[in-house]
């Protein structure tokens, strides 16, 4: 994603829960990608390291997550937020539950 001026807080850069979001969202994404059809899943922690301040100059902001463990009940997962070119800005993990079924979803 490309952030704007927008994004900014305060202090003169990119607010750091555009980074959490950003992180939040790879780190669901590789855990649903282990799961089968219905299975659902919720985040119990998100641990955000921030190793940069973002700024625009910083241009496109790439975000990519994995899972270092996935279990029954439990999926660990890891990511990093970088530039285009590489530059390491943020990094996190996350623990998710796993759900028999979906949210809302019908037992019938």
């Amino acid at each position: 994603m490309l952030a704007g001026e927008a994004h900014y807080n305060p202090l003169g850069m990119v607010h750091g829960g555009l980074a959490c979001t950003l992180l939040d969202t790879v780190l669901g994404c590789a855990a649903h990608s282990t799961l089968e059809v219905g299975i659902g899943y919720t985040s119990i922690d998100l641990a955000v390291k921030y190793l940069r301040p973002i700024t625009l100059n910083k241009g496109e902001l790439r975000a990519e997550g994995s899972v270092v463990k996935s279990g029954p009940r439990v999926i660990f997962t890891e990511g990093r937020l970088s530039t285009a070119s590489g530059e390491l800005l943020a990094t996190a993990t996350s623990t998710l539950l796993i759900f028999p079924r979906q949210p809302g979803a019908r037992t019938t």
